[in-house]
């Protein structure tokens, strides 16, 4: 009678540990993954991570597995830990009850050693779990290393996915094999120290495993002999001795997963680290940051004493002054290297390290087309709306805006969900990035070498189309091509200097379709 509710209870207990335990793992991951997500996405922080040093590569692994690891790992150490301690609560009072005391005879005297198999397990597991603590000391720096490389190898192998069609092209397989080769290689030497280390531990585990059992029946043969302890209880104190001791023991069969949690608690902690760096630069009044502000009366975009440098201070542009007014259309450029896609970047906010200000007008909205337009996974029409949701604009829209870019011919697959940054060529993606800035409708737009995948003609179309369709919206575009001097009204000039690169000129421009109707009023003049 007694027996069926008892093992309902255990079941019924058991039961609930788990779903508690799963429970608490889930929502701490669920919370501290989110915040995490929220900070690297806040502020560009995840793209200036990639212009700093410190101890945040391949975060991408850190806020994946090593945060599972290291929120689910304690939980379960705390219930490990708690299940012990009632183990040993529990036993160690059999054990007194059972062993008793011991006396022993030294020298000439006797000494009485009371509760002799509870010291004797207290000896044991300290022994144990500091011989465990000794011969792994490196078990957690291992580690930390083998997470590192696992995931710089599975960064490879999804470098290899992305890129696929230029490999292709180029006939890259060999020397990519010999890269991942070379990254698999740091795997398998980490593997290996690894190994080396389970192998200490499980030398000290399954010895102590072994032992355990026999030194009670050891210790407890004396009062057997003598005839003051039984058989029974000799094999009492040995079961309750195995349980105290794996009770004090949790230190030896827990090591190997507890140097794995430190591991991705501290690559976790170093990205957390590397976040606070960026934060407090952003907060800081001494670190040089460049401070955005509001323009005054119609100025659309303001740079004032505007200087970018490197993240450890080397300058790359120095004291750029510019005021562009509504409508204008701001031609950057200069040579290679003399910071126009800097400029670009401290512009738009990513860029976070300099001098002076960037303002805008109030309530301005800014839009970017870079060089290499981002095409989210999911349908055509989700990429086409990026970065707003795919329901922000109606079928007939989008498709009248891939029309006017030249995409019309995929008006039919708005629905589709396909692989489309792989299926696009890089001049469909930069039309289908045009598409978006006609959806958009922003105040000013900024380009950084937008149209450098169209031909010169193709090139003409989609500017001409931009100026047509928004006639009011301010742009700044850098480009290298002599051809887009016709299509903006202002062109400034950066040259590289040692110190940082200056701009050295800032001139009107007449564009072409003026020049035309110029030329078309002096001709009947000539004739």
């Amino acid at each position: 009678m007694i027996f069926p509710p008892l093992v309902l209870g255990s079941v019924a207990l058991v039961t609930s540990q788990v779903f508690v335990r799963m429970t608490i793992q889930r929502r701490w991951r669920s919370w501290l993954t989110k915040a995490m997500i929220a900070r690297w996405l806040d502020h560009g922080r995840y793209y200036q991570l990639n212009l700093i040093g410190g101890d945040h590569q391949n975060p991408e692994a850190r806020l994946s597995e090593d945060m599972r690891i290291a929120t689910e790992s304690p939980v379960d150490f705390v219930s490990g830990v708690i299940a012990a301690f009632v183990s040993a609560s529990t036993f160690i009072v059999v054990l007194w009850t059972i062993g008793g005391a011991l006396t022993l005879p030294i020298a000439d005297q006797y000494v009485t050693i009371p509760g002799f198999l509870v010291v004797a397990a207290i000896i044991y597991a300290v022994s144990t779990s500091g011989s465990i603590a000794y011969i792994a000391r490196h078990f957690v720096e291992v580690s930390e290393v083998k997470n590192q490389v696992e995931a710089e190898f599975r960064y490879s192998l999804t470098r290899v996915r992305e890129n696929g069609e230029s490999i292709a092209l180029l006939g890259g397989e060999e020397e990519e094999r010999n890269d991942l080769d070379r990254s698999f290689k740091n795997v398998r030497q980490q593997w290996r120290l690894l190994a080396h280390q389970y192998m200490r531990t499980t030398l000290v585990s399954h010895g102590s495993m072994l032992i355990a059992p026999v030194v009670p029946v050891l210790l407890c043969a004396p009062k057997f002999l003598d005839g003051s302890m039984s058989l029974g209880e000799v094999m009492q104190a040995a079961s309750a001795f195995t349980i105290v001791q794996t009770a004090f023991g949790w230190l030896v069969d827990n090591y190997p997963r507890l140097a794995d949690w430190n591991a991705s608690a501290r690559r976790v902690a170093s990205l957390m680290m590397s976040l606070d760096g960026l934060e407090r630069a952003e907060q800081s009044e001494s670190l040089g940051r460049i401070k955005r502000g509001e323009t005054v009366g119609e100025t659309m975009l303001s740079l004032h004493d505007l200087s970018l440098s490197l993240g450890d201070g080397t300058a790359v542009v120095k004291e750029t002054q510019v005021e562009i007014e509504p409508g204008e259309r701001v031609l950057v450029a200069g040579e290679s290297g003399s910071g126009k896609s800097t400029l670009v970047r401290a512009i738009s906010g990513l860029w976070p390290w300099g001098g002076g200000s960037v303002s805008f007008r109030p309530d301005s909205r800014l839009f970017m087309l870079p060089q290499k337009p981002y095409i989210p996974s999911g349908t055509l029409r989700r990429a086409v709306a990026y970065p707003h949701g795919a329901d922000e604009w109606s079928v007939e829209k989008i498709a009248g805006a891939l029309e006017k870019v030249g995409l019309g011919h995929l008006s039919s697959k708005i629905e589709d969900e396909a692989p489309w940054d792989h299926t696009l060529s890089g001049g469909e993606k930069q039309r289908l990035a045009f598409a978006r800035l006609l959806l958009h409708h922003p105040d000013i737009v900024v380009m950084d070498e937008a149209t450098s995948a169209l031909d010169e003609k193709s090139q003409d179309k989609i500017m001409q189309m931009m100026i047509d369709e928004l006639p009011d919206v301010t742009v700044v575009s850098v480009g290298h091509r002599a051809e887009l001097e016709a299509f903006h009204s202002r062109k400034i000039t950066l040259e590289k200097r040692e110190g940082g690169a200056r701009l050295v000129s800032d001139e009107d421009l007449v564009p072409r379709h003026s020049r035309r109707r110029m030329l078309s009023r002096l001709l009947p003049r000539i004739r």
